[in-house]
């Protein structure tokens, strides 16, 4: 599976082969259509969360980069 954004990165990268980084949302609230929750704004909450998110994304890809991805797994999920 994938989207756009993952089909320009391997055409970019001239593989399909590479290690992905997912941050996840959660399930949208009550009976909203999943694909209205991702294409939301954000609230004002969310956008003060952003920073964190982005620096543990980053933190587990340099884990992903020293380990490989099992160990990083492993101790990211545990986050």
């Amino acid at each position: 599976g994938g989207h756009n954004g993952l089909r320009s990165v391997a055409t970019a990268l001239g593989t399909k082969e590479f290690q992905r980084v997912r941050i996840g949302i959660g399930r949208p609230p009550g009976r909203k259509d999943p694909a209205a929750f991702v294409l939301e704004k954000f609230s004002a909450g969310e956008r003060a969360e952003v920073p964190a998110i982005c620096e543990q994304a980053a933190d587990a890809t340099e884990l992903l980069i020293e380990l490989g991805l099992e160990p990083a797994q492993n101790r990211v999920h545990g986050w």
